[in-house]
């Protein structure tokens, strides 16, 4: 397969996860769309690393899946912390966290 098909889904997916995170209010539902944001990306690498023959962009993708998994981690920490504190849920309204 031509990498130009690799490319086209990977913009494809990015630009659903731009355009989820920029009208969605639900921070869970904002999560998942970084998370297709990244792994468009890791896909245009993986594409890259294939067409010339290297494994740096497969390594860089990895290292790539690592920061996601982690900012998922702290996402779903401050999300459980707001709704614990029977803060509201929605991005919009909430402007802090009073410790």
């Amino acid at each position: 397969m031509p990498i130009g098909w690799y490319l086209t889904v990977s913009v494809l997916i990015f630009c659903i996860g731009a355009g989820g995170v920029l009208t969605r209010r639900n921070p869970l539902v904002i999560l998942l769309c970084l998370e297709l944001m990244l792994n468009a990306a890791n896909l245009a690498l993986v594409a890259f690393a294939r067409m010339h023959g290297g494994e740096a962009g497969q390594v860089f993708a990895l290292i790539v899946m690592v920061v996601a998994a982690c900012e998922v981690t702290v996402g779903l920490g401050l999300i459980v912390a707001i709704y614990r504190r029977n803060l509201p849920i929605d991005v919009d309204e909430l402007h802090e966290l009073n410790g």
